[in-house]
């Protein structure tokens, strides 16, 4: 489970009293989530998910993601919205950790994805990316390129436990990527992080994107590469193209691309594949003795990375 710390009776009870939420009901830790500790909480006024967040979240990015989501609330986008306490601050501390209590979302995240899922998360991002368009404060995208080096030096050339001559190939591409990465690309405010179980579907209706915690001022097109690798991949890592056109297609009703970023996808999504193949590489080789959390396996982004190596145009992705 995907709790770090735990909460008591007492410090729950405390901490609830600052909000005009009435008596807690139930609260019960949530196993997904490999960032923060949460918890749904089941109060009298309603439900509710509090975040305790951990080491790894830097307090001072915290403000950024709290007044993002409440401002992507007001203007429509189905994500979770901050609640105030009584003295108007949406953050809190708990059990000696930065708190939070947001709304709940109805929903489930999809285990197996069709192509009406990436069709409906298209035009989601879509909509998030113009909501966030007036949103005044700024974040830079920690895990961009100029991050993805130090990820691979902090390895210490021991990617060769789990793949022989992995270094030397991520090296690299490396030295492609930071020589031709774009930096005039259409950009705003952008999730980072939209993997299947950070979006809830109710049938084929998506109810939700959450967990908002790696957003960032970035380019769009970044954001539309992430989720060609999070969802256009079947568990054989092949590429479904169907899935592909669907989401891209869906996007472009909401906010078309401009030709530069459609010449510019298969670069981002293979740095997209770079970022979550060294992230994943880093923690798989750094796992904490008695962690409760497994690391996911890196080798399943060096599929998607060979993958849009050998791609030549858009139109491989499905659009016309």
């Amino acid at each position: 489970m995907a709790v770090y710390t735990e909460v008591s009776d007492e410090d729950l009870s405390a901490f609830a009293a600052q909000y005009d939420i009435g008596e807690i009901l139930s609260c019960k830790g949530i196993a997904e989530g490999v960032e923060n500790s949460n918890f749904q909480l089941v109060a009298e006024k309603g439900s509710y998910i509090l975040t305790l967040y951990e080491k790894r979240v830097n307090p001072a990015d915290l403000p950024f993601f709290l007044g993002l989501i409440e401002h992507l609330a007001d203007r429509g986008v189905q994500c979770p919205r901050p609640i105030h306490a009584l003295d108007g601050e949406a953050l809190k501390s708990l059990s000696g950790r930065p708190a939070a209590l947001v709304t709940f979302l109805s929903g489930m995240w999809p285990k197996r994805v069709q192509p009406f899922h990436t069709a409906e998360l298209g035009r989601a991002l879509a909509e998030m990316h113009v909501a966030g368009a007036d949103f005044e404060i700024s974040r830079e995208n920690a895990l961009s390129v100029s991050s993805w080096r130090p990820l691979l030096d902090a390895c210490k050339g021991r990617g060769e436990e789990v793949l022989v001559g992995i270094t030397a190939q991520l090296e690299a591409e490396l030295d492609w990527l930071e020589a031709n990465w774009p930096t005039d690309l259409p950009a705003g405010v952008i999730h980072a992080d939209l993997f299947q179980d950070n979006v809830f579907f109710r049938g084929e209706n998506l109810t939700g994107l959450i967990d908002f915690y790696f957003a960032c001022n970035d380019q769009f097109a970044y954001d539309v590469a992430i989720c060609l690798n999070a969802w256009c991949f079947e568990p054989d890592l092949s590429f479904n193209i169907t899935k592909a056109r669907r989401m891209l297609k869906q996007y472009a009703k909401v906010r078309d691309f401009s030709a530069t970023e459609l010449d510019a996808l298969p670069l981002l999504a293979r740095g997209a594949a770079m970022r979550f193949l060294l992230t994943r590489l880093y923690d798989w080789l750094n796992r904490p003795e008695g962690a409760l959390v497994t690391p996911k396996d890196p080798l399943e982004f060096l599929a998607r990375l060979r993958f849009h190596q050998g791609v030549k145009s858009p139109g491989e992705y499905g659009l016309d």
